[in-house]
């Protein structure tokens, strides 16, 4: 594995993005940074700017204001970047699936590299879904 490779596996910064979630999801992010779960034991911090992230984890059914924003945000982040889709509304849009609001699934705007199910996943699912991207990265994406 190359040295770029291996510094990418080992302080990956997430850039969250909520584009028209319940926050449930949200929450359960955070969580995943509290002492009981410790997401930074990995070398992952939650960041303030996608010009410094090395993931995108995305919450919530991608409504029509929020479309334009992210491919704005997904064009900031430096490439290779990984993105996840967080909870069931961000893999599937769930229940908002004809609403009037919401347009595409996720994976038809972004390319999307890890699905982490559940309404709201548990902080333990999370870490296992950033977990297996930092597996993907590792065997080359």
């Amino acid at each position: 594995m190359d040295l770029r490779k291996k510094a990418f596996t080992k302080s990956i910064w997430v850039f969250h993005m909520s584009v028209g979630s319940c926050n449930n999801c949200d929450i359960e992010t955070l969580d995943c940074f509290t002492p009981r779960f410790d997401l930074e034991r990995f070398g992952i911090q939650l960041i303030g700017s996608a010009r410094h992230a090395d993931a995108l984890l995305i919450t919530g059914a991608m409504n029509k204001k929020a479309v334009l924003r992210m491919k704005k945000v997904y064009e900031q982040v430096p490439k290779p970047c990984v993105v996840v889709a967080c909870g069931t509304c961000a893999c599937s849009q769930h229940m908002f699936k004809y609403s009037y609001n919401v347009t595409e699934p996720l994976d038809k705007i972004l390319p999307v590299d890890v699905y982490i199910p559940g309404c709201p996943p548990k902080p333990e699912a999370i870490i296992a879904g950033i977990i297996k991207a930092l597996d993907k990265i590792k065997k080359g994406k």
